[in-house]
């Protein structure tokens, strides 16, 4: 599909804009990896990985020393086929041990494991074997609260220290926890509470965004309502604010701990007994809970970071996430198994000042910092004295997931925030995945935008219709082996998880994204394949039509669908972020649609260009082109519970009945 649109100086895609120098090759995890295996470079890897992907992570679990407390008699077993790949058959494993059991029994518990700072300036530090300790009481007190092996634990907390705490604590003893976006309404905490079967929800009295109090004990009482299963709530007290409260279910967190006696060991886990139901949205339906284990996504998080990002001990790693989105857990177990320092951030990227995200890296010394590119394009347009001034010297990664960038911003992240000194990992894949099927490393060369390959061990490919390999053009991004951290199927759904990714090409993991592998061999991911715009035949993602949007100087940030049309089947309709200062009039309108086509080819032109406030968002930044989609059609939109902004679902609903007017006229 050829190169983006250039603005100004703009690099292009095609552009290696950052090298590795031979030192930093040495240095690095992965090289020692791959070294080690007497393989070349990360190609050799790759064949090698393909050849066999059990001894692949065999390797890769001796590499970075990961405790099994029971050996395993063999990394895989395929018996039941490769949708259900069983890893380190007959091992135990408990991914807690790994992540802070192993550090106290080294000698290494007075290294920071967390750093944390609140919406209001707060913060906390706490060492490996204050971690320990406070995880080893609060799991007393979910044993005293009557969980067992295997019961879910509900978690809705915001970022906090005790996040962390109940998470660790919930897989110490072998309990199944389930992660839940602090900004979630009552209905979608509920169908999660149902769904799984939760018998003690964790929450906290409220949190604090943007210097504001926001009630979560409310929403999880109307929650609870409609969930039986849950017969005990353990409250934290964050903001000291009064809530409403049942005697006979609800207890504060601190009179829990105050009486509690802490457990003795860490629970010893089979290597596949579940830790984590995380749900993921699908484009209709239920959400979808994907079920993890121990020796499953721990493995895969704490790989993915130290083979991708590079990640040691010496380390301080800052992702903005919540813990509902797979960030979260991410973060707290693939950073604490390799004994990094994790900082976990309440509040918002730009409160009070635009300079906040840079002001908490600063703060917490980070050297390690990943942020989506939603919230890079909201701060660029703030301007550079925002971070200007800001010490970010300790910084030699950078990362981003969740959607896929346009290259003004890009650039802005890698030359401001990173200085051009420090590769820009980008890092894709899924919940449902455990962590990344494609993504950067810092021992390759990284073009903007682009994804080295596939994530060390992933055996990737991109196929067309047909499942022929295709490179120069976009295809579906699947996956032809099994890997650690795919999910076990979906909660209590295994046939829906058939459906959704393996119906498509006969044992192949078809994973929803389109993608596209240049000449050079960089990947691309070009938007959902669910959201695929197809106009007049002509197939393109909504990532392109974006990014040419984009690249008016008018424009901030963009967002594009696609409409029924009864002649071309379908017609683009983009919706745009007007830079500030810039003034709305109906010739800029039209402007900004020429200019997509100019850039994209005429048939692509978008039909209607429609200026809004804001874009509906999820928390951790991703545009939910879903909903944009229906509320522009007049369809239910669906739970906009999980969006930071659900007022923008009105500007999208006004635009829809502006649409329709103007058909009627």
């Amino acid at each position: 599909m050829g190169d983006i649109a250039l603005n100004k100086n703009e690099v292009r895609e095609s552009d290696f804009v950052w090298l590795p120098d031979a030192g930093s090759i040495e240095r690095s995890r992965l090289q020692a990896f791959i070294t080690s295996r007497g393989l070349a470079g990360v190609e050799d890897l790759q064949s090698w990985a393909a050849e066999d992907v059990g001894r692949y992570w065999d390797a890769a679990v001796q590499d970075l020393g990961l405790p099994f407390h029971r050996p395993y008699s063999s990394p895989l077993d395929l018996s039941l086929g490769v949708q259900w790949p069983e890893w380190f058959v007959g091992g135990g494993f408990n991914y807690v041990q790994a992540a802070l059991g192993r550090w106290i029994d080294e000698g290494q518990g007075d290294r920071i494991a967390l750093v944390w700072e609140g919406d209001d300036g707060e913060h906390q530090s706490l060492t490996f074997s204050e971690l320990y300790e406070w995880t080893m009481r609060f799991a007393g007190v979910l044993l005293a609260a009557g969980v067992e092996p295997g019961d879910r634990v509900g978690i809705f907390l915001p970022m906090v220290p005790e996040t962390a705490v109940a998470v660790l604590a919930a897989g110490a003893i072998g309990a199944i926890y389930v992660p839940m976006f602090s900004g979630y309404g009552p209905e979608a905490v509920s169908s999660r509470l149902n769904d799984a079967g939760v018998r003690v929800l964790v929450t906290a009295d409220g949190f604090y965004r943007r210097g504001v109090e926001v009630s979560m004990k409310q929403i999880a009482d109307e929650a609870m309502a409609a969930s039986p299963s849950v017969t005990a709530c353990i409250v934290l007290r964050r903001t000291g604010s009064d809530v409403p409260w049942n005697p006979a279910r609800d207890s504060w967190w601190h009179d829990l701990e105050e009486s509690a006696e802490p457990i003795l060991e860490i629970s010893a886990t089979a290597a596949n007994d579940p830790f984590m139901i995380i749900y993921t949205s699908g484009t209709t339906g239920k959400p979808k809970g994907a079920l993890h284990v121990h020796a499953g996504f721990p493995i895969k998080a704490a790989h993915d970071m130290a083979y991708c990002f590079d990640v040691r001990e010496s380390d301080t790693v800052f992702w903005m996430t919540d813990l509902g989105w797979m960030m979260g857990p991410w973060l707290i177990a693939g950073g604490l198994m390799l004994g990094a320092a994790i900082v976990l951030y309440e509040g918002t990227p730009d409160y009070p000042h635009p300079d906040r995200l840079w002001r908490v890296a600063e703060r917490s010394k980070a050297t390690v910092l990943g942020v989506a590119p939603t919230a890079v394009r909201s701060l660029m347009a703030k301007g550079d004295e925002w971070i200007e001034g800001v010490d970010l010297s300790r910084l030699r990664v950078l990362g981003s997931t969740g959607e896929p960038w346009n290259t003004d911003p890009w650039r802005w992240f890698s030359e401001r925030v990173g200085g051009s000194r420090c590769p820009v990992i980008n890092y894709s894949g899924g919940t449902e995945t455990g962590g990344g099927i494609v993504g950067g490393t810092v021992v390759q060369p990284i073009k903007p935008c682009g994804f080295c390959g596939p994530v060390p061990g992933m055996i990737a490919d991109v196929l067309d219709e047909h499942g022929a390999a295709v490179r120069g053009q976009v295809g579906e991004l699947v996956v032809r082996q099994p890997w650690v951290g795919m999910t076990r199927g979906f909660w209590n759904d295994n046939e829906r998880y058939l459906d959704a990714y393996w119906s498509r090409f006969p044992d192949i993991w078809v994973h929803g994204d389109w993608a596209e592998i240049d000449g050079d061999g960089t990947w691309f991911i070009r938007g959902r394949s669910d959201d695929t715009l197809n106009v007049a035949g002509k197939r393109i993602g909504p990532a392109e039509v974006e990014s040419a949007a984009v690249s008016h100087d008018s424009v901030q940030e963009a967002a594009a669908i696609g409409v029924p049309d009864e002649l071309k089947g379908e017609v683009i309709v983009a919706f745009v972020v007007l830079r500030p200062g810039v003034k709305l009039s109906d010739d800029l309108r039209e402007e900004i649609r020429l200019h997509v086509g100019q850039q994209l080819g005429g048939s692509m032109r978008p039909s209607a260009v429609f200026v809004v406030t804001d874009l509906p968002r999820t928390r951790n930044g991703k545009v939910m082109r879903r909903v944009i989609r229906s509320a522009f059609l007049g369809l239910d939109p669906g739970d906009v519970t999980a969006l930071e902004n659900p007022d923008a679902v009105g500007d999208v609903m006004s635009a829809g009945k502006v649409a329709k007017e103007r058909l009627a006229r």
